[in-house]
């Protein structure tokens, strides 16, 4: 095992015990899951997870990739005190949590500049792999040539807005969060969870 995954399962352990220690009954309406006993029942950009001390597992029994561990154990840890509903759509810089540049940095490399990357030039391919993780057909007062919206997790969802390149402009994509999304996450939690969009946004298009 490498060093970073002994680190990794360190830390996915760390978040195993603390979650044990959860009362689920009594956070279960404002995250928006389910719970059954000592289990919680969650969807994750449109594929469902058991969640318990023992582990984070989807309905195979397997365990997904570390990222997806550490946004799904982090929004049961966070859990706001009350619930938000403050949909209004907001870049990430807008909230009030990230006034690191660095964060600003990493949002944009990991989420906007790689789904540009990946998908300049091949708008189908982005439509259809958006679909395949279970976008839908978001309407705009302004005009994208392709604006989607994810449910991250039951409280979060995610806005993506793309338009291609063509001679006298680069491709250019903006990702969107729910103004209340900063209450459910840290502003690291968020960039993990749209970096996990953009990362299988790209998965999904390599295998077709």
């Amino acid at each position: 095992m490498s060093q970073d995954s002994e680190i990794f399962e360190k830390h996915y352990n760390d978040y195993c015990a603390q979650i044990a220690k959860v009362d689920f009954g009594s956070i279960s309406d404002r995250l928006g899951i389910r719970h059954y006993g000592n289990q919680i029942l969650l969807s994750f950009f449109n594929k469902d997870y058991v969640v318990s001390g023992n582990g984070i597992v989807d309905t195979a029994g397997n365990r997904p990739e570390y990222m997806a561990c550490v946004v799904i154990a982090k929004y049961i840890l966070l859990c706001p005190d009350q619930s938000y509903h403050e949909r209004e759509w907001v870049s990430f810089k807008d909230f009030k949590r990230t006034s690191h540049f660095t964060n600003v940095n990493f949002f944009t490399s990991d989420t906007e500049r790689a789904i540009v990357k990946q998908f300049s030039g091949r708008l189908d391919e982005l439509s259809k792999a958006c679909e395949e993780l279970g976008g839908i057909h978001h309407e705009m007062e302004t005009s994208y040539d392709l604006s989607m919206q994810f449910s991250a997790l039951p409280r979060i969802s995610l806005l993506l807005l793309f338009n291609d390149g063509d001679e006298e402009f680069p491709a250019q994509c903006n990702v969107l969060f729910q103004k209340h999304a900063e209450f459910y996450l840290d502003p690291e939690s968020l960039i993990m969870a749209s970096a996990f969009l953009a990362r299988n946004l790209k998965r999904c298009a390599q295998r077709h």
